[in-house]
C-alpha cells in the first residue's frame, strides 16, 4: 500500500457508512506493515467530518495539511474508505485509485451483496481480516490465463476483456495465496458479477507457474485430471518453462534493451494492458523496491499533471480531445541530487495508444532521453 511513496506513513481505514463502526484499519511505513495505529478519536473525527458534509449535501473528497493528504470515498452508501498519507509527493489521484482498488478487493473476496447489506458487522470484520490479510501482504471455460508471481504472462482474449478491477485483482489474488497443486476458489467480479460468485480454478503446471480458469458451476475440478493436462500442456513444456523467468524480468531472454534502462512501464491505453519490470538486467543499484517506488511516483505525476488519464469509453475520448487540444508527447525529470551526472533519470513518451515510462541510470545524458525512449517504445511495441 505504501511502497509507491518515499518515507512516510499510510493509514487505510474502512468503516460502515451508516454507523461509523470501523471494519478494519491498516498502516504501513516505507512499504512495510506498521504497528502504529490511529486513535479511535481521530478515526471518529475523520468519519464525522465526512458525514457532516454529506448531511449538508456537500461531498468532501480530499484535504491536505502541512504534511498529510487525506482522501475519503464512499461506496454504495454502505462502505466508507479513508486513506491518510504523509509520503513525499503523494497525490489525491493515486490515493483515490488506491481506495477504488481496496474496495474492488473487498468485492472480489466477499461479494457486493455482503458489503451493501451489512447485517453482522463483527462477522464481516472477521471475514475481511482473514480474507484481506494474505491479499494485503502481496498488496496478485473461455477465461484462462497463465500467471507467474502474480503476473499474467499469457491469456485468452476473454480474460483480457475482463473489467479493470478484476483484471488487476485476480492475478494479485493468485500471487498472494499459498502454493497449492490445485484450487477451487469462489470469487465475485467487482465489475462483471458483484453479487453472483464465480469459481477461480488454479492448477500448478510448473513450480511458480499456474494455470487459472474463471468459470461457473462447471467444470468440476475433478474433471481436470492429469491425462487432460498432459494432453494439452506436455507438448508445450519448453515454452512453459520459458514463462517462469518472465515473472521478474517480464521480457524474453535476449530482448535488446539499452544498458542505462533500470526499469520500465509500457501501457497500451486501448487494450488496457501493461508491461512492467524493474529487473531488466543484473544491475544492483538502486534496489528493485526503490525502482518500483520511483516509477510509480513518476506515473502518478505524469498522469495527474502532464498526460491525460486513460480514457474509458469512446465518449470519454471525445471529451478528452475537446478539453485538451495540446497533449504533451514527452516529459522527463531527474530524481535526486542536482549536480551534473547524478540523480536517476525518468522519461515518459506517448505515441498513439502506447505510453512508455523509463527509469534510467544517472549516466544517461538528458539531451538523449527522448530519443532513447522513442527507440525503446518502437522495440517494445510488438510485445504489446
Amino acid at each position: 500500500m505504501g511502497e509507491e511513496g518515499t518515507e512516510g506513513t499510510v493509514h487505510l481505514l474502512c468503516l460502515a457508512a451508516s454507523s461509523g463502526v470501523p471494519l478494519f484499519c491498516r498502516s504501513c511505513r516505507g512499504g512495510a506493515p506498521a504497528r502504529q495505529q490511529l486513535p479511535f478519536s481521530v478515526i471518529g473525527s475523520l468519519n464525522g467530518v465526512h458525514m457532516f458534509g454529506q448531511n449538508l449535501e456537500v461531498q468532501l473528497s480530499s484535504a491536505r495539511t502541512e504534511d498529510t493528504t487525506v482522501v475519503w470515498k464512499s461506496f454504495h452508501d454502505s462502505i466508507t474508505l479513508i486513506v491518510l498519507s504523509s509520503e513525499e509527493g503523494t497525490s489525491e489521484l493515486r490515493l483515490e485509485r488506491l481506495l477504488q482498488m481496496v474496495f474492488g478487493a473487498m468485492v472480489l473476496l466477499v461479494g457486493l451483496e455482503e458489503l451493501t447489506n451489512i447485517r453482522n458487522v463483527e462477522r464481516l470484520k472477521k471475514e475481511l481480516r482473514e480474507a484481506l490479510s494474505g491479499f494485503a501482504e502481496a498488496a496478485g471455460t473461455a477465461f484462462g490465463s497463465l500467471v507467474v508471481s502474480g503476473r499474467v504472462v499469457a491469456a485468452t482474449e476473454s480474460w483480457w476483456r475482463l473489467g479493470t478491477p478484476e483484471a488487476v485483482l485476480l492475478p494479485w489474488l493468485v500471487g498472494s495465496l499459498p502454493p497449492q497443486a490445485a484450487r477451487d476458489y469462489p470469487v465475485y467480479l467487482p465489475h462483471g458479477s458483484p453479487t453472483v460468485p464465480h469459481r477461480l480454478l488454479t492448477l500448478t503446471l510448473l513450480p511458480g507457474l499456474e494455470l487459472c480458469l474463471l468459470c461457473g458451476p462447471r467444470p468440476p475440478l475433478s474433471q481436470l485430471d492429469p491425462q487432460l493436462l498432459d494432453r494439452w500442456w506436455q507438448p508445450v513444456l519448453d515454452p512453459l518453462r520459458a514463462c517462469v523467468p518472465l515473472g521478474s524480468r517480464a521480457l524474453p531472454d535476449g530482448f535488446p534493451l539499452h544498458t542505462d534502462i533500470l526499469g520500465l512501464l509500457l501501457l497500451h491505453l486501448e487494450l488496457k494492458r501493461c508491461l512492467f519490470t524493474v529487473e531488466p538486467s543484473g544491475v544492483q543499484e538502486p534496489s528493485p523496491e526503490h525502482r518500483r517506488r520511483l516509477l510509480r511516483s513518476f506515473y502518478t505525476l505524469v498522469t495527474a499533471t502532464h498526460f491525460p488519464p486513460e480514457p474509458g469509453s469512446a465518449e470519454d475520448k471525445v471529451k478528452e480531445v475537446a478539453q485538451r487540444t495540446q497533449v504533451p508527447r514527452a516529459c522527463y525529470l531527474v530524481s535526486g541530487p542536482e549536480e551534473p551526472g547524478t540523480g536517476w533519470r525518468l522519461v515518459a513518451v506517448q505515441a498513439g495508444p502506447r505510453r512508455l515510462l523509463l527509469l534510467l541510470s544517472a549516466q544517461s545524458p538528458t539531451h538523449a532521453l527522448r530519443g532513447l525512449a522513442t527507440h525503446t517504445l518502437q522495440a517494445l511495441s510488438p510485445l504489446l
